[in-house]
């Protein structure tokens, strides 16, 4: 119950924290010093696993081939930097075309480093990444959102998902090509930018923060599901589960972290 009622202390408005000619990422920081309300709506699943300490399970078993794996990772990060670039063209001021172009660049410095990589290991990029289209493309329709806000909430939240998943799955490349690949994709993503423009949109409107919440959540299965299309399963099903289960645990406990800094219950 003292939990309860320390998560619902006063909520701190976002103009508090955000004076005229204060730039957002400064506001930002500012903010998360506040305490502040969370917005609620009916929960998917229980938030426990926010809390489960980290395992950092072995996925090599798991792991595709390194072709198949910078294919599938290079038109990813393709898909996030096409949807990104969506977000800047419609976005509703010139300041957040601005800011969230950056956020584009970084997507588009990721994919270019894959295929770089996939030139070094004698493949031809876009054949490498053309089996894996059709897939991808129907993911990122299925999680695209119904407005501006939800595009760029879809884009934060399901980024940085996959963008964790593939770091714990490259570290089972083998050599230096692992962790070459795992460098690229520890790269910055620019998540703070994102926050600091949802923030500034959610503080001003509480519905909207509602009804992100809600968006937010029914991301997570579809995210899920792309995540385990990208692992090589064997024929040990049990076993591939035991690995499996614990690593979307940290998963699903970093996706709810990302809420929580966008003031929202995941």
């Amino acid at each position: 119950m003292a939990e309860d009622a320390q998560r619902t202390a006063q909520w701190t408005p976002w103009s508090a924290v955000a004076s005229p000619g204060t730039p957002k990422l400064v506001a930002v920081v500012n903010w998360f010093q506040r305490r502040r309300t969370r917005i609620d709506a009916p929960k998917l699943r229980p938030r426990a696993a926010a809390d489960t300490p980290s395992t950092k399970v072995d996925l090599a078993t798991l792991t595709p081939d390194v072709a198949t794996f910078l294919g599938k990772a290079a038109y990813l990060e393709l898909a996030i930097f096409e949807n990104l670039s969506r977000v800047v063209r419609t976005a509703p001021s010139t300041e957040a075309k601005s800011t969230l172009s950056q956020v584009a660049g970084f997507a588009l410095v990721k994919h270019q480093g894959l295929t770089a990589e996939l030139e070094r290991h004698g493949e031809v990029p876009a054949e490498a990444m053309q089996p894996f289209v059709a897939e991808i493309d129907r993911f990122q329709r299925m999680t695209e959102g119904n407005d501006w806000f939800e595009s760029l909430t879809s884009c934060y939240l399901t980024a940085g998902f996959l963008d964790d998943f593939l770091v714990r799955l490259a570290a089972g490349l083998p050599g230096a090509a692992g962790a070459r690949i795992v460098s690229i994709l520890e790269a910055d993503s620019g998540e703070a930018i994102v926050v600091a423009e949802l923030l500034s949109a959610t503080s001003e409107n509480p519905r909207l923060g509602a009804r992100l919440a809600m968006w937010g959540r029914r991301l997570v299965g579809d995210t899920m599901l792309l995540a385990r299309w990208m692992l090589r399963p064997s024929e040990d099903h049990a076993s591939d589960e035991a690995q499996i289960e614990p690593v979307f645990t940290e998963l699903i406990a970093a996706h709810t972290r990302r809420m929580d800094a966008l003031g929202l219950t995941a």
